[in-house]
């Protein structure tokens, strides 16, 4: 004869099983969607410009229903300057508080590379990419302690959701604007213009006002 107590314990197993069946179907269902990267078409690398195949990442969690995936675009110069796309399929899309975690989270993985950054320039706003979606950005200064030589960087942390592809977006792009290991003390904002740039002007009309812009045009969906 089953008690009481037995029954109770039956209940709870077989709600347990339930709900481990049911992560699993949605497991199998939602890993078999497709997961699309977010990427730069190569028309708008020049000739100094490439990705490096070698730091391509990417992973997945909880049975695959969250995955995501990693490139990196660098620049062949002496000037260090790169931009790493990312994208994030999570089981419940970023709201704009999750998002904006996700831009000092990003930042701050700069921190570690020996970057000091000067809060007092820091430009926080939004902005829309030749995708048609609206972004949340945060643009730093700051300076590379990592080299010998002392040298001006600039960093941005963009953001954003892109519902046709379900995945958000994470761009992190680094551009180091003076070169005095070379004794050149001018300050060269060419790399860092091709990074931001985009077709309104959002951070300036000098040399910022371009449809090439890398952030401006990649393709997500």
């Amino acid at each position: 004869m089953i008690g009481e107590g037995d029954s109770k314990e039956t209940r709870i197993y077989l709600i347990i099983a339930f709900i481990i069946v049911i992560a699993v179907i949605f497991a199998v269902v939602f890993s078999g969607i497709q997961f699309k990267q977010a990427y730069i078409h190569h028309e708008f690398l020049n000739e100094k410009w490439f990705e490096n195949l070698g730091e391509r990442n990417s992973g997945s969690y909880f049975l695959g229903l969250e995955k995501w995936g990693s490139l990196t675009y660098e620049l062949d110069c002496n000037y260090t300057t790169y931009l790493i796309v990312t994208t994030i399929r999570t089981f419940v899309m970023m709201d704009e508080e999750g998002l904006s975690d996700e831009i000092e989270e990003t930042i701050e993985k700069a921190l570690k590379l020996g970057i000091s950054l000067d809060n007092n320039t820091k430009i926080v706003g939004e902005r829309m990419l030749k995708n048609g979606h609206k972004t949340m950005y945060i643009v730093y200064n700051g300076n590379d302690t990592s080299k010998n030589s002392y040298e001006q960087v600039r960093i941005i942390g963009e953001v954003w959701n892109c519902g046709n592809s379900g995945t958000s977006i994470i761009c992190l792009g680094f551009s180091q604007i003076s070169d005095n290991s070379h004794n050149n003390s001018k300050i060269n904002t060419t790399y860092w213009e091709k990074i931001i740039g985009d077709e309104v002007g959002t951070f300036g009309t000098m040399g910022f006002q371009r449809e090439d812009g890398l952030i401006y045009n990649v393709i997500c969906h």
